[in-house]
């Protein structure tokens, strides 16, 4: 019997002193509950998202360095440290196996992933399977490339991430080699519903493969955009043995159980398979006067699907973590949000308040306090109220075509929140800006000839405000347009789109609305308790408008662009699933029978008309999270062209085939 542990860390890129301090403190917990073998997340020494900073051999000389003072941390364990390291010339995504202080080899990831969200094969090499060298650190040689190894007679081997997800994975051959125990350090982005194709992943290998499986992933918003759930798991001969609670707000989490190694090997027995390859050998690192009693722990793993909730509720519990590890890791003091009370706004909001409570239900409410110590004031906020009155600011700039309705949603929910609330009218810097112009073009503006740049006016006068009264409170402003929106180009430049960070820019507008009634009248489960938020009924109330036109005109976004479920459907067709707007048109006529033949005509024109016209807004847009495979950022999901032909020839045949 042995006692195993895999450790989720909330790490930041080339954060030395940082991520070696988190890595130790996960050592000394590890050691304080018993673990033998631990297994940590993959590039844990300088970062998984260093990006081009992986090329910089001061970055690999670092994480060499930080490995040299990790190494005597390991006394009486097995562990593993992901760093990059460059042999002959070409630089590795490895893994230090390190056993009582002494360094063993480096496991070499052999696939990666170069797709979505992935770069990986622009800052490294691919090891070539069945192949090992040896490479030089501090004057010593050691094995590196395909290594199984051998640890006072338990067989030791290592899958990094992509490795187990393809084809003729490493643990096939580390299986022919009689393996006991598997490794998996990893960088798994959270989308929806991930954790449970790992849990099948981890479980499948060990059966599979009649072994033991330690699976570990990143923690938090460890660079921007990607935000890693914290998922580990161990895995003994097809049963999930542990599972970690996901979406902590800690440094590190660490999940252990205790494995049955013979019992494997009689399951490996039943299998005639030939044993190729060298082992790599070492003293047994485990001390022994210590015991354990076996015991196997239940899986923990979060049910969040009680109610059929789970993608609200995971959506919920990543956006708020993403929210509070950029805040603190940016150094800044809180939120500011332009609160209109419709929708997108409200739901930046609501999830602020929300990163205050999920947190205190985390770690609680002292130690959230302690992590953003360096925020003045913070010492004062004996409350969940205070933390949010403290760090949540927004504001209500009002023009003549603002209605009392959303005034008093903004009002309404900030208040429910607990945040702080300004009111302003902006209608004297609109008529200052208009006037200057119109002096100097000899004429009026009108809706009638003017409509556009005076709607997009109102939204840009309301940037320098909220910006100023965000660098008033070194606040990051909340950019608070949707992944709708951004399809279409349906926001304003250096308005709706001006902020820091855009939290809500992966979420369709659509499902956005959903998750906001959800939040009023279900709401997350916290501490045997749900945590609603009652101040969106007036928000939930109000049909969609930018606000932009006057009020006789009745302006919602759905008559000026269309349903969002429709917009919502030709996305995914035609952006995620590539199709020609003639398909796309051809799926809606016989799917959609709830609209007219004539308006689904229309609206696929003027989606594919808007998104060629609209890419160089995707460009600019702040940073947003990563959720799902619908994601339109163009740096790390959805390139398209800022220049195209704008599908002419393709609205032809599209037009040609509806009117024939």
């Amino acid at each position: 019997m042995l006692k195993v542990g895999a450790a989720a860390l909330n790490q930041t890129p080339l954060d030395w002193k940082g991520n070696q301090k988190r890595i130790i403190r996960t050592l000394q917990d590890a050691r304080q509950n018993g673990v033998q073998i631990l297994c940590l997340p993959e590039l844990a020494i300088p970062g998984y998202g260093c990006e081009d900073a992986f090329y910089s051999p001061d970055t690999l000389k670092r994480s060499l360095d930080i490995l040299t003072l990790l190494v005597p941390e390991t006394a009486g364990m097995v562990t593993c440290f992901g760093l990059p390291l460059s042999i002959r010339n070409k630089t590795y995504n490895t893994v230090a196996v390190v056993a009582d202080t002494q360094i063993l080899g480096f496991a070499c990831k052999q696939h990666l992933p170069n797709y979505g969200v992935f770069y990986e094969d622009r800052w490294f090499h691919r090891w070539q399977a069945g192949k090992t060298t040896t490479v030089q650190v501090n004057g010593i040689s050691y094995p590196a490339g395909d290594l199984l190894f051998d640890i006072s007679g338990i067989k030791l081997g290592v899958e990094i991430c992509e490795d187990a997800w393809v084809a003729g994975r490493p643990g096939t051959r580390l299986f022919d080699r009689g393996t006991d125990i598997i490794l998996n350090p990893s960088a798994s982005p959270f989308t929806f519903n991930k954790f449970q194709t790992r849990e099948q992943l981890v479980t499948d290998a060990s059966r599979t493969f009649a072994c033991a499986y330690l699976y570990t992933n990143l923690l938090g918003n460890e660079s921007g955009r990607l935000i890693f759930d914290g998922d580990a798991m161990i895995s003994s001969g097809g049963e999930l043995l542990a599972s970690s609670d996901r979406f902590s707000y800690a440094d590190h989490t660490l999940t252990t159980a205790v494995i049955d190694i013979e019992k494997n090997r009689v399951e490996q027995s039943k299998i005639k398979s030939p044993f190729t390859g060298d082992y790599v050998t070492a003293f047994s690192p485990f001390r022994p006067e210590t015991s354990f009693t076996p015991q196997l722990t239940g899986a923990v793993l979060e049910n969040f699907e009680k109610g059929g909730h789970l993608k609200q509720e995971e959506f919920a519990r990543a956006v708020s973590l993403g929210l509070f590890d950029y805040l603190r890791k940016s150094r800044s003091y809180g939120f500011t949000i332009s609160l209109s009370g419709g929708a997108d706004s409200s739901a930046c909001t609501a999830l602020c308040a929300l990163m205050v409570r999920l947190a205190d239900e985390s770690i609680g409410l002292e130690a959230f306090r302690q992590k953003l110590a360096y925020i003045p004031g913070m010492d004062r906020c004996k409350t969940i109220p205070d933390a949010c009155y403290l760090l949540i600011s927004t504001i209500y700039q009002g023009t003549r075509n603002s209605s009392e309705d959303t005034l008093n949603s903004a009002r309404a929910l900030a208040e429910d929140c607990g945040a702080l609330f300004y009111q302003v009218n902006i209608d004297e810097l609109v008529s200052a800006y208009t006037g200057l112009i119109e002096g100097q073009i000899g004429r009026n503006l009108s809706w009638e000839t003017d409509d556009i740049p005076l709607q997009n006016i109102q939204a840009r006068v309301r940037a320098p405000g909220v910006w100023l009264l965000a660098n008033l409170k070194n606040h990051l402003l909340l950019t608070t347009s949707n992944r709708s929106e951004a399809a279409v180009g349906y926001c304003t430049m250096d308005g709706d789109t001006a902020g820091s960070i855009a939290p809500i820019s992966g979420i369709d507008k659509a499902w956005l609305r959903q998750w906001l009634v959800w939040l009023e009248k279900t709401g997350c489960e916290v501490k045997g308790r749900h945590i609603r938020i009652d101040g969106l009924k007036y928000v939930n109330a109000l049909q969609p408008t930018a606000e932009l036109r006057p009020k006789e005109k009745t302006q919602t976004d759905e008559k000026d662009l269309m349903p969002y479920p429709i917009l919502n459907r030709i996305e995914e067709l035609g952006i995620r699933d590539k199709k020609s707007p003639l398909e796309c048109f051809r799926i809606l006529e016989n799917s959609e029978t709830g609209y007219r033949r004539e308006d689904l005509y229309h609206w696929v024109k003027r989606f594919f008309t808007l998104w060629s016209r609209n890419q160089w807004k995707r460009e600019r847009y702040a940073p947003g999270f990563h959720l799902d495979s619908h994601n339109l950022d163009p740096r790390s999901w959805c390139r398209f062209p800022i220049l195209s032909g704008g599908f002419e020839t393709e609205l032809e045949e599209l037009e040609a085939y509806f009117r024939g």
